[in-house]
């Protein structure tokens, strides 16, 4: 971690530069955080802790409240979003009640920190049938890279992954004889979402008459590939999803989490229970996953207003 605290890390008073530096190892190794995330919260923090700098404070005791009103007032002046506010505020209650924990401070600043609450915004969805033309589609290319882009839409939308989630697949996370997926999530959590036909005969291609041929010597057990032969990036997994959805006329540029929301849309819509949706997407809380039922309402308003004469 010590060179993730970076530049940021050397212009800050000592007290200030070793927090960063155990904070973010907080994160890393006793949370478990991806490196994704822990770049995330990295960059709210130096954010905080630069803006406690410019107020003359030294040390993570001395940032209290009015610090962290001041830092959100500046941020709002600079016209961030509500969302990025309320993002900002939650990693300055983490960093803040973590301080306390760790006995950088007698008092956490951050419990104090009201904030307005994001405006969430419904996430935009595939209908069934948009989502059997884009698997269709990518089923259509049978070349080794197809094979494996035609695995990666089908596996995203069978499963609910994240796209970290389905890179970080070695091959013994499929049982092929019970249809199922091992994942692991946030905090290196655990789960096991079954897999549809399709996307078991997709990846069973793959695996047949795809990734022999991109696989070399010092290839990792990963289930999915890239081009080279090691294991397949999550930005490139995320490209595969762009144009794999691009292919198909009147379909908007979701991207992978868009098939992620597809899958837990459709699966409320065909009668799935809440909880069993969020088992299946590893929500921590049901409260993350209830914006779904949203979706779902909303959905069937546009149906009804479209086809009702007296909508």
């Amino acid at each position: 971690m010590a060179n993730e605290a970076g530049e940021a890390g050397r212009e800050l008073p000592a007290e200030l530069a070793d927090a960063r530096v155990r904070y973010l190892e907080h994160l890393t190794f006793e949370r478990g955080l991806s490196p994704h995330s822990v770049r995330a919260y990295a960059n709210d923090l130096d954010g905080l802790l630069g803006h406690a700098v410019r107020m003359r404070r030294s040390t993570v005791a001395e940032i209290d409240i009015g610090v962290l009103r001041s830092w959100l007032a500046q941020l709002h002046t600079l016209g961030k979003s509500r969302a990025t506010l309320a993002r900002r505020a939650s990693s300055a209650r983490m960093f803040t009640a973590w301080a306390v924990r760790d006995g950088l401070a007698d008092t956490d600043a951050g419990a104090k920190l009201a904030t307005p609450r994001a405006l969430r915004k419904l996430p935009e969805v595939l209908r069934v049938d948009q989502a059997a033309a884009v698997m269709a589609a990518a089923g259509r290319d049978a070349s080794p890279t197809g094979l494996r882009d035609a695995a990666v839409v089908e596996l995203l939308y069978a499963t609910g992954a994240r796209v970290s989630e389905l890179c970080g697949l070695d091959v013994d996370d499929l049982d092929r004889e019970r249809r199922t997926v091992r994942l692991f999530g946030k905090g290196a959590k655990e789960r096991v979402v079954p897999l549809g036909v399709p996307a078991a005969r997709a990846t069973a291609d793959w695996l047949a008459r795809g990734r022999p041929l991109l696989a070399v010597a010092d290839s990792p057990p990963a289930l999915l590939l890239g081009a080279r032969g090691g294991r397949l990036d999550p930005r490139a997994a995320r490209k595969v999803v762009h144009e794999r959805l691009a292919a198909v006329p009147g379909i908007g540029d979701l991207g992978p989490h868009g098939l992620r929301h597809t899958m837990a849309t459709h699966l409320l819509e065909g009668g799935a229970d809440l909880r069993s949706v969020q088992e299946l997407l590893g929500h921590a809380t049901l409260a993350t996953t209830q914006i779904y039922t949203h979706v779902s309402v909303e959905r069937l308003r546009a149906t009804y207003e479209s086809a009702h004469p007296r909508a």
